[in-house]
């Protein structure tokens, strides 16, 4: 049994025992490790650790103000040199096919090739055409063989008839024999020349030198008479052909210069309109022009050549002109963005702004819309600004630009010759 007396609190601190008060932790006093064991120590440390992480947290640091380069926009003189696409094409261009129909056996033209006269491009199969020509000449040796029966019979009965053995009327019809049978003769004859004609056909030669500008058949294909394959443009002058539209034919007349530049070089070529179209094109609606290329300097045939009427040219029309890297697309529209100062302040915001383009003129685009002179746009870095963004403007550390001043635009009239313009 347990002695119940020192169990009593006054009894315990009789005997120097330590009391239940004493064995609670004091208030303010920290024990380690902590109730729990292991994870009631890790859960202090992470408090702790929250507690520091919150201690240092800072703001982080404000994005520093953008500089762009901006253009005041202006009125501009631009020369309108209308240009056309146009392919060169030979002026005379024969599609080829045979004249009989056929299989074709082989073909040796190839495309680019270039052909002399008289050169064979295809073969058909000349079998049939040639057991028919041995038939037309089995029927002139027939006919060859009566023609010569009728002639010796008149001849005997003419004989008969000078010595009045036979009566002149007798004498007329062996005559007409011999007429019929001679003219049997001439229509086989006839008919052996078309069956060779025929069988000539199945050969299909070049009729001028040229170039194999296309093929249209392959060996082993059955073709009619008159199906194309092989085109041929012929050596000799060249045309420059492309197409205009309704609006500006009617300015277009046979015989007026034009400027042809190829594609592939800067050099400039004289030519006349040779030939327009009478009728539109049903399906593009435009107009075909055929130019007469003068020079020996003639692109090769199917180059790509610019063709420039000058009846259609056109200078100094006021036109606003932004450099390339001024625009970017948004939403499916090509836009801008401007520039609006800030009263009082060295720093402005940009909003973007749509416009309309209607060509290009080298490295710069005409606006047709969306602008006044006078405005400020951004020239460079258009992709890293967003709308309302603060800026400021980009000042040249050999020249210093005014505070607020934008540069002016390329190839635009000075701001007095903008605001006369306004």
């Amino acid at each position: 049994m347990p002695d119940v007396s020192m169990t009593h609190p006054v009894a315990q601190r009789a005997a120097g025992l330590p009391g239940p008060s004493s064995l609670q932790p004091r208030r303010g006093v920290f024990l380690w490790p902590p109730r729990g064991g292991v994870a009631g120590a890790a859960l202090v440390l992470a408090v702790a650790a929250l507690a520091l992480a919150g201690c240092s947290r800072r703001e982080p640091a404000p994005e520093p103000v953008r500089a762009v380069k901006l253009l005041t926009v202006g009125v501009a003189p631009l020369q309108m040199h209308l240009e056309y696409a146009g392919e060169v094409r030979a002026r005379v261009e024969s599609r080829l096919g045979f004249r009989v129909a056929g299989k074709i056996v082989q073909r040796q033209a190839e495309l680019g090739q270039r052909v002399q006269a008289g050169q064979v491009l295809a073969q058909l199969d000349p079998r049939d055409y040639e057991l028919a020509a041995q038939a037309a000449r089995a029927l002139v040796a027939s006919a060859t063989t009566q023609r010569d029966l009728a002639a010796a019979d008149f001849e005997r009965f003419s004989k008969l008839r000078a010595q009045n053995f036979i009566s002149g009327a007798e004498l007329d019809r062996r005559q007409a024999q011999l007429k019929a049978a001679q003219a049997s003769l001439d229509q086989a004859r006839a008919q052996l020349a078309s069956q060779g004609n025929q069988t000539e056909y199945t050969r299909l030669v070049a009729d001028a030198p040229g170039v194999v500008t296309s093929v249209d058949a392959e060996p082993g294909q059955v073709v009619s008479a008159g199906t194309p394959v092989v085109r041929i443009a012929r050596d000799g002058p060249r045309d420059a052909v492309f197409s205009v539209p309704e609006d500006k034919v009617g300015q277009l007349r046979v015989g007026q210069a034009v400027q042809v530049r190829a594609w592939s070089g800067d050099a400039l070529l004289q030519g006349r309109v040779r030939e327009v179209a009478a009728s539109a094109d049903p399906v593009t609606r435009t107009f075909l022009v055929k130019v007469a290329v003068e020079g020996a300097d003639v692109p090769p045939l199917g180059s790509t050549v610019y063709v420039a009427p000058q009846v259609l040219a056109r200078g100094g029309v006021p036109a606003i002109k932004l450099p390339t890297s001024a625009l970017r697309q948004e939403g499916g529209q090509t836009v801008v963005w401007v520039y609006e100062a800030q009263d009082g302040s060295a720093t402005g915001t940009v909003r973007l702004q749509p416009v309309q383009i209607a060509t290009a003129d080298g490295n710069e685009a005409v606006i047709a819309a969306g602008l006044t002179p006078g405005m400020q746009v951004v020239a460079t870095g258009v992709h890293v600004l967003a709308p309302g963004q603060v800026v400021t403007v980009y000042k040249p550390k050999t020249a210093p630009t005014p505070e607020g001043q934008a540069l002016p635009a390329i190839n635009n009239e000075a701001p007095a010759a903008s605001a006369a313009a306004r």
